[in-house]
C-alpha cells in the first residue's frame, strides 16, 4: 500500500524532474490512474464493502483527479470521469462542479452543461451562491433564460453577481420588461445595492424599450448610490439617452464628465447619427481629432454610416482618405462599411474598385457588394458577383441569397432562382423568412406564381412581408381574385402595412373591385398608415380605373399632388379618349410648377392619339425637350400610334424611317394597329415583319395581325398566324370578366357553364339576340351569318364573358342602376354592339374597361367614338 500510495503523487507530477521518466510518461493519460483507483474500489465492492462507505482519501482523490481535468481544459474526459463517478455514487464536492461548469461555459459546449445540471439537481436540494452563479453564468451565456430561472430560484441565497448576471441575461436578449422587473425586485425584495457592473445593464434595458421615463428613474439610483463620476456608468447613461432619442440630456451629461476614454466620445458621436443629427455627429468627431482623441474602429465605421446616411459623396472621398492614414484601411470591416457607403451614394464603380483591391473578402464583404448592384439597378452584375463568391468557395448566407433572388426576379432568370431555390434547401436557409419571402417575389415575377403559391403556404410564420409578397405575386400574374382573398385572410391576424395595401389597391383597380378599396380607404383614414407616402396615389388610381372619376377627383383635391398624381388622372383621361380635358390637365399641371415626366408625355401624346388630335400631339412632342424630357421609345411608339390612327399610315412609317434610334416591337406594333384600323395589309406585313425579328413571344402582335387579315378577309391567313402562334407553344388568356354586385366582385370566363345562375344569364342574352335580330343586327352567336374562323377568332380574342357579366348585373340590381365592368381582353366589334344595343334596350349606362380602353355606354352609344 505504501507504494501506493507514492503513485498518485508519480502520475499527477509528470513534470518532475525524475531522470528515468520518459517522454511516454509525461503525456500518459491522467486516467491511468483513475483506472487504477476505480478497480481498487471494485475490488473493496467484491469484498462486501459499499461503495459509499469508501475511504474519505479515496473520494477525495476523484474530486482532485476531476478538478485536474476541469483546470487543463479536458472536458471530455472530465465528462467520463463524472459519469463513472456517478456510478460508483462517488460524492463530487461543490468546488469541483464549479469548475466544471464554468468548463462547459467556457467551452460552449450546452448538451455537457445539461448533464452536469441534471446531475447536481439530482444530488442537490439547493444551491449555493458559488455554484447557482456558475449554473446563472452558463445558462445565461447559452441563452437559455429559463433553466438561469430555474436555477435562480433553487440558490439559498444570492449575491450581487447573481442579481447582475440574470438582468443582464435578459436584457440582452430582449426581455426588457422582465429585466426592469428584475432589477426593482433586486432594490426592494432582495436587499442588494446596484454597483458599477448593475447600472449598465439597466441602463441598456431603457435604452432598448426604449423608456425615458425609466431611464430617468435608473439615472437618480445612480446619482443616489455614488456612481455619477464612473466613467462606464455615465457612458451607459449617455447610450440611454440617444437610444431614447434624449440627445440633448446626453450631451449635458457628456460635456460635464471630469474624463472621457473613447466609448464616451463613440456614444455621443454614433448617438447624433441614431437621432438623424448627421452633422452634429461630424461636428463632435472633428471636435474630437482637435483634442487629439485618436478614433477606434467603432468611431470610423460610425462616421462612414453618417456618410452614406448624408449621401455626402465628396466627405466619403474625404473620410476614405482620412481612414487610409489611420492604417485603418486594411481591417475588413472598415473597407466593409467603406464599400457599402459608396453604393448607397451611387458610386457603384468607386466601390468595385475598393471591393477589387481588398486582401481578404468576407461573407459580409460580398452581400454588400451583391445587394449593392441590386440597389443601383445593376442585377446582372449582381449575379456574376455571386457567381465569382461562389468561384472562391465562400458559403452564402440568408442575406446573399435574399439579394441573388431579388436579382433573378428582376431579370426573370428562372434558372438561376430555382438553382438558388435548390442550394437554400441544401444548406437549410429556406427556414429563413427572408429567403422565402424573395422566392416568393422570384417566382411570382416569372410567371410561376403556383410555385410561389407552394413557398408561401410552408412558411411556418408568415410575416407582413410574405403576405405583401403573394398577394403582388397573384396580382402580377392577374390573379386579383385570390389577391384579395389572401388581403382578407391577412387582416385576421396581421396588420398590412402601406405596401400591402399598395397592392391590394392594384388588384382591386384591376378587377374594378370598388368596394374592397373603399373599404381600404376607410382603413387608411382611421388608422393613418402610408397617408404621407405613395398610398394616396395608389387609391387615386384606384378610383380612375374602377370608372369613378368624381370620387377620383375628390382624392385628388384632398391629398398632395405630385407627378405621379397628375399622370394618374392624365392616363385615366387618355383611356377614356378624352384628349381636350388630357391637355387641360397638362397645361394645370404645368401652372401648379409640377415638372412633367416621361409618363406625363406618353398619357398626353396618348390622349391626343385617341381623340385625333395630330398637330397638339406632334407640337408637345417637340416640346419635350423643353421640360428636359428626352424621348424614348415610347414616346416615339405613341407618335406612330398619333399619325396612323388619323390615317397618316405613309406619314407614320417615314416617322419611323427618320427615328434617331432603332425602332423596337412597341413601335412597330403601334403602326401593325394602325394598319389594322385602316384595313392596309401590305405596311401591316411589314410591320408584323420587323416585329417579329425581335420579338417572336408576344402573343399580342400575333392577335393584331390575326385581327388585320380578318376585317380584311384573309382568314387563310389568319389560319397560317394561328398555326405560327401553336407552333410557337403561345397561348391566349382565357377571357374573364368580373361585375361588382352588392359589394361582392363575381367573375366570369368565356366558357364558364357552372355558375348558378348560368340559365339565367344564358337566357337574358338569348332574348337580347332574338332583338338584335329583328332590326337586322348580328350577333357572333349566329354562326349561318359568320364564317367559322371569325367566330373562332372572337371566341379566342375576345370570349365575350363581358356579356355575361353584364347580364348577371342586370339581374341582381335594380333598374336604372349602372354596371361596371372590367375585362381582360380587348372587346371584339361583336361584343362592342352587343353592348351598344343592350344599353339602349334597357336604359341603362354599362362600363366596360378592357386591356386598352375604358367604354361607356349610354343610350346606345359608346364613348370610345367606335
Amino acid at each position: 500500500m505504501a507504494s501506493s500510495a507514492q503513485s498518485p503523487h508519480f502520475y499527477l507530477n509528470p513534470g518532475k524532474s525524475n531522470s528515468f521518466q520518459s517522454k511516454a510518461y509525461k503525456h500518459r493519460n491522467v486516467n491511468f490512474y483513475w483506472n487504477f483507483g476505480i478497480r481498487k474500489l471494485f475490488l473493496r465492492k467484491s469484498q462486501g464493502l459499499s461503495v459509499l462507505s469508501s475511504s474519505s482519501s479515496s473520494t477525495h482523490f476523484s474530486n482532485s483527479q476531476l478538478h485536474g481535468l476541469c483546470a487543463n481544459g479536458k472536458l471530455e474526459e472530465a465528462m467520463k470521469l463524472l459519469n463513472s463517478m456517478q456510478e460508483l455514487r462517488v460524492a463530487v464536492d461543490e468546488d469541483v462542479f464549479v469548475a466544471l461548469v464554468r468548463l462547459c461555459e467556457w467551452k460552449r459546449a450546452h448538451e455537457e452543461g445539461s448533464k452536469v445540471y441534471s446531475i447536481t439537481l439530482s444530488s442537490m436540494s439547493s444551491l449555493g451562491v458559488e455554484l447557482g452563479n456558475a449554473f446563472l453564468a452558463m445558462f445565461v451565456r447559452f441563452g437559455n433564460l429559463v433553466d438561469a430561472w430555474y436555477v435562480f430560484g433553487k440558490m439559498s441565497e444570492r449575491n450581487l453577481f447573481s442579481w447582475n448576471v440574470l438582468v443582464g441575461g435578459y436584457s440582452k436578449q430582449g426581455y426588457f420588461d422582465e429585466a426592469m422587473c428584475l432589477y426593482h425586485r433586486m432594490l426592494w425584495v432582495g436587499g442588494v445595492k446596484p454597483d458599477v457592473y448593475t447600472f449598465p445593464c439597466v441602463l441598456r434595458t431603457c435604452g432598448g424599450i426604449p423608456d425615458l421615463a425609466r431611464g430617468r428613474e435608473v439615472h437618480v439610483h445612480v446619482v443616489r448610490y455614488g456612481y455619477e463620476l464612473d466613467i462606464d456608468v455615465v457612458n451607459a447613461l449617455i447610450t440611454m439617452y440617444v437610444k431614447c432619442g434624449n440627445v440633448k440630456s446626453a450631451r449635458l451629461l457628456f460635456d460635464r464628465m471630469p474624463r472621457r476614454d473613447i466609448i464616451s466620445w463613440n456614444a455621443m458621436i454614433s448617438g447624433y447619427f441614431e437621432n438623424g443629427m448627421c452633422h452634429e455627429g461630424l461636428k463632435l468627431f472633428f471636435a474630437m481629432r482637435g483634442l487629439s482623441v485618436d478614433p477606434d474602429l467603432m468611431t470610423l465605421t460610425s462616421v462612414i454610416s453618417a456618410c452614406e446616411l448624408l449621401g455626402d459623396r465628396r466627405l466619403g472621398r474625404d473620410i476614405h482618405a482620412y481612414v487610409i492614414t489611420t492604417g485603418f484601411a486594411v481591417d475588413i470591416s472598415v473597407c466593409n462599411s467603406l464599400t457599402q457607403m459608396y453604393l448607397n451614394a451611387g458610386s457603384w464603380r468607386e466601390a468595385e474598385k475598393l471591393f477589387s483591391r481588398m486582401d481578404c473578402k468576407d461573407i459580409v464583404s460580398w452581400t454588400t457588394m451583391i445587394s449593392g448592384y441590386e440597389y443601383n439597378f445593376l442585377p446582372k452584375k449582381a449575379i456574376d458577383t455571386y457567381r465569382m463568391m461562389d468561384q472562391d468557395s465562400v458559403k452564402p448566407d440568408e442575406i446573399t441569397v435574399a439579394a441573388v433572388l431579388s436579382a433573378c426576379a428582376t431579370l426573370g432568370d428562372l434558372d438561376t432562382g430555382v438553382e438558388l431555390h435548390k442550394l437554400a434547401i441544401k444548406a437549410r436557409l429556406i427556414s429563413y423568412v427572408i429567403v422565402a419571402n424573395n422566392l416568393i417575389n422570384m417566382y411570382s415575377k416569372c410567371k410561376c406564381i403556383d410555385k410561389a403559391l407552394d413557398i408561401f403556404h410552408n412558411i411556418p410564420r408568415k410575416n407582413v412581408i410574405s403576405w405583401t409578397s403573394i398577394i403582388a405575386g397573384l396580382r402580377l400574374n392577374n390573379r386579383c381574385f385570390e389577391a384579395l382573398i389572401f388581403f382578407r385572410q391577412m387582416k385576421m391576424t396581421l396588420q398590412p402595412n402601406a405596401i400591402t395595401l399598395t397592392a391590394a389597391l392594384a388588384a382591386c383597380a384591376r378587377i374594378g373591385a370598388l368596394m374592397c378599396g373603399k373599404e381600404i380607404h376607410a382603413h387608411v383614414l382611421r388608422t393613418g398608415v402610408g397617408l404621407d407616402d405613395f398610398l394616396p396615389n395608389a387609391l387615386l388610381d384606384m378610383y380612375v380605373r374602377c370608372g369613378r372619376m368624381n370620387i377620383a377627383w375628390n382624392q385628388f383635391n384632398s391629398q398632395k399632388k405630385d407627378v405621379s398624381s397628375w399622370n394618374i388622372l392624365l392616363t385615366g383621361y387618355s383611356e377614356r379618349g378624352q384628349g381636350l380635358v388630357v391637355v387641360e390637365l397638362f397645361d394645370r399641371m404645368v401652372k401648379s410648377r409640377v415638372r412633367p415626366d416621361e409618363i406625363t408625355f406618353i398619357s398626353l401624346l396618348c390622349g391626343c392619339s385617341k381623340s385625333q388630335m395630330v398637330r397638339q400631339g406632334l407640337m408637345y412632342f417637340s416640346k419635350m425637350e423643353e421640360y428636359g424630357v428626352t424621348p424614348n421609345l415610347k414616346h416615339y411608339a405613341c407618335v406612330v400610334d398619333l399619325l396612323g390612327r388619323a390615317g397618316e399610315l405613309q406619314e407614320a412609317h417615314n416617322f419611323i424611317q427618320k427615328m434617331p434610334v432603332t425602332p423596337d416591337p412597341a413601335v412597330w406594333g403601334a403602326m401593325l394597329n394602325a394598319c389594322r384600323i385602316h384595313h392596309n395589309i401590305d405596311l401591316g406585313e411589314l410591320s408584323a415583319q420587323r416585329i417579329f425579328e425581335l420579338d417572336k413571344e408576344s402573343v399580342g402582335y400575333y392577335i393584331l395581325l390575326c385581327n388585320l387579315y380578318a376585317d380584311c378577309g384573309k382568314w387563310r391567313e389568319v389560319a397560317k398566324v394561328r398555326r405560327m402562334m401553336k407552333e410557337n407553344g403561345l397561348t391566349v388568356d382565357a377571357g374573364c370578366s368580373w361585375v361588382e354586385v352588392k359589394g361582392k366582385v363575381h367573375a366570369f370566363l368565356s366558357d364558364d357553364k357552372y355558375h348558378p345562375q348560368t340559365k339565367e344569364i344564358n337566357t337574358v342574352l338569348e332574348g337580347f339576340y332574338e332583338k338584335m335580330s329583328e332590326v337586322g343586327l348580328t350577333t357572333s352567336s349566329e354562326s349561318s351569318s359568320m364564317d367559322e374562323t371569325e367566330i373562332s377568332r372572337d371566341e379566342i380574342f375576345c370570349g365575350h364573358s363581358e356579356r355575361k357579366a353584364i347580364a348577371f348585373g342586370l339581374i341582381n340590381t335594380v333598374p336604372g342602376m349602372p354596371i361596371w365592368v372590367t375585362k381582360n381582353l380587348n372587346m371584339c366589334e361583336s361584343c362592342h354592339d352587343t353592348v351598344k344595343f343592350i344599353s339602349k334596350t334597357v336604359r341603362r349606362e354599362i362600363s366596360v374597361r378592357d386591356s386598352e380602353h375604358f367604354h361607356h355606354f349610354k343610350d346606345g352609344e359608346c364613348s370610345c367614338g367606335g
